[in-house]
């Protein structure tokens, strides 16, 4: 079975110190030039998608600056035409109408190649920027899934053909294909929101934006269950230990072909380049500041990270690649380690046209409204195939 890679594209590199080894010129660093070049580089290279994070960004000598991801998704969408976009939009501390219909114009601008990395912050400093108290784990994961379950309601408030341009009888919208979401979310100890309903925005061309949450927040017993997500993301402190988390995320969540979420593996890179070995990229790298991101990582050649990749493919469905320095290591990425893969026949095929869902192995959604199958899931809608 093949399998599907991300690529990581947040500012210089996942490194906390890859603007030091960066080509960018300080007046572009927030800049069109550099998200179109990577965008259209790991495009070409034949990446499934792009992911952006966002949030708070660290403080200290390697202090830097990015746009919001959303915002960065939406620039390049009309700039590429095969690979998803997928930023990072926090479920804490943003409002899920807000969500729902930025994510639903992502879809548009990108026909059809949006997604949602979904995030629940703990970071003090996103809660004091909206007057609000640090949510803990459990306000966490009950926050995320009555996100989930509102934006999947107000995408869904929309039927496909709810927009008529009736010129004989005055309507452009059928008003009977709008429907209210009617969503109460219980966060406990009282407190909660309701949204009302419908979306401003039309239904998303997929139907519903594949949902990428961390396995972390998702759970069996909820809020946010397997049921509700498309994709999760499983990491490791190392290689043996991602290895082990793989097949218990399998396990725990379930297998692919049953209605199981997508298993996408998190690994940092770090790739022989420019003349340099990796490990001696790597220790320059880290003599300006450690990188503690608590992924495993490999450190080698490109030849040799096609080797774990086919590996890691095998226990997984896709897998996201945390660069260290994107000027450096997509080049190696894209000249050699894409094309081994695709050699082995490792990795799905990539066309203009295709969307984000179809990377995942899912049709276009079944909007509840419209169908008896769809009314099956109106109490709480899953992630529908």
């Amino acid at each position: 079975m093949s399998g599907f890679l991300i690529l990581e594209a947040d500012g210089a590199g996942s490194h906390p110190a890859a603007w030091r080894a960066g080509r960018t010129a300080p007046a572009s660093v927030l800049g069109p030039e550099g998200l179109r070049d990577v965008a259209l580089a790991a495009e070409s290279a034949g990446f499934h998608a792009l992911s952006y994070v966002d949030g708070p960004l660290p403080e200290g000598p390697d202090a830097q600056a990015r746009l919001n991801a959303l915002q960065r998704a939406a620039f390049v969408g009309p700039l590429t035409h095969a690979i998803g976009l997928l930023p990072e939009v926090d479920t804490v501390y943003t409002e899920p109408f807000h969500v729902a219909t930025q994510l639903a114009s992502l879809d548009y601008v990108s026909q059809g190649r949006g997604g949602w990395l979904l995030a629940a912050s703990d970071d003090a400093r996103e809660a004091a920027a909206v007057g609000r108290s640090v949510a803990d784990g459990h306000r966490r994961r009950a926050e995320a899934g009555a996100s989930v379950e509102a934006n999947r309601r107000l995408w869904d408030s929309w039927e496909d053909d709810a927009v008529i341009k009736d010129v004989d009888s005055g309507r452009y919208l059928d008003a009977d294909r709008l429907h209210y979401a009617d969503f109460q979310a219980d966060l406990g100890d009282g407190e909660g929101y309701f949204v009302k309903g419908p979306s401003i925005i039309p239904r998303p061309l997929q139907g519903q934006l594949p949902v990428v949450a961390p396995a972390g927040l998702v759970s069996a017993d909820g809020p946010l269950t397997p049921l509700d997500v498309d994709a999760v993301l499983v990491s490791g402190s190392s290689l043996d230990r991602l290895r082990t988390e793989l097949s218990q995320a399998r396990e725990a969540f379930g297998a692919r072909p049953e209605g199981g979420p997508a298993v996408i593996a998190e690994l940092d890179v770090v790739l022989d380049a420019r003349g340099l070995s990796a490990a001696d990229r790597l220790g320059v790298l880290d003599a300006a500041t450690p990188w503690n991101s608590g992924r495993a990582r490999f450190v080698g050649t490109a030849e040799g990270l096609a080797d774990l990749l086919e590996e890691l493919l095998a226990l997984a469905d896709g897998v996201r690649l945390h660069p260290a320095v994107l000027d450096e290591d997509l080049p190696e990425l894209s000249a050699l380690t894409l094309p081994l893969l695709r050699s082995r026949n490792l990795l799905r095929p990539t066309a203009p046209g295709g969307t984000f869902r179809s990377v995942l192995g899912l049709g276009r959604a079944v909007n509840r409204y419209s169908t008896e199958a769809a009314q099956s899931v109106a109490a709480g809608t899953g992630a529908q195939a």
